[in-house]
């Protein structure tokens, strides 16, 4: 990489991460669409997460092989996936955690390096799912472990946004937490005319939390990328209603 040209931060995940169309209209917001008001000019940010994609399918749809092409030494790719990696009844998306979901894990991470690009491993955001008592229920099983043990055998940064997104929804509680994802009475919005209950999903204020969330951890760990994060974002408190 020339030294005027800047490097490129590429997203590989689920709907959790991915762009959202209509964004001035759209409640709905994913994480990875408010990086770029939160971080520097001087890095580009190429978001290519999709909607419902696991590891498999993203792989499979050639997906991943489009953004190894473009990869040049000094980018970052951040991994995250899980969400649909779970889903046992769809033999396109489904992975066992502990050997295709693991193996996958492996083949973004070995190929970025190959490239000369830095990868970084996170965990799924948690799901908004409070029990009756009101404790928060895990629903992702095994894959953010399985994500944590490869980074850590592979030797890379990992980002645990179950965890961040945990202690988020628990101090936010089983009713405001609401207000971090999708809950629209009908005729509310005039987007989703006719409502909307989702739990997975963020709103535009969820997304921008937990995408400062994921960075605050970045600079916490003192990563490459942390150089690219606006100052302000790590000054404020973000578990304040």
């Amino acid at each position: 990489m020339s030294a005027q040209e800047n490097p490129t931060l590429y997203l590989i995940g689920d709907s959790t991460m991915s762009d959202k169309k209509d964004p001035d209209k759209n409640p709905e917001h994913g994480w990875g669409q408010m990086l770029p008001q939160l971080m520097t000019s001087k890095i580009n940010i190429d978001n290519h997460a999709v909607n419902g994609r696991s590891t498999r399918s993203f792989i499979s749809e050639g997906r991943w092989e489009n953004v190894r092409e473009q990869l040049k030494s000094g980018d970052f790719v951040i991994i995250q996936f899980g969400h649909n990696d779970q889903k046992v009844k769809d033999s396109s998306r489904y992975t066992n955690p502990y050997t295709q979901y693991r193996a996958n894990l492996e083949k973004f991470v070995k190929e970025t390096r190959k490239k000369g690009a830095t990868p970084i491993l996170m965990s799924s955001i948690v799901r908004r799912n409070f029990n009756k008592e009101g404790v928060l229920i895990d629903t992702h099983g095994e894959y953010p472990l399985v994500t944590r043990m490869v980074a850590n055998d592979l030797d890379l940064a990992f980002i645990d946004m179950q965890l961040l997104t945990e202690q988020l929804e628990i101090t936010y509680g089983p009713d405001d937490s609401k207000s971090l994802h999708l809950h629209l009475e009908p005729g509310e919005d005039p987007y989703e005319p006719e409502g909307r209950n989702d739990d997975t999903h963020l709103s535009e204020k969820g997304a921008t939390i937990v995408a400062s969330l994921a960075l605050q951890e970045i600079a916490e760990q003192e990563l490459e990328l942390k150089k690219f994060i606006k100052p302000e974002v790590s000054e404020k408190d973000l578990m304040k209603k």
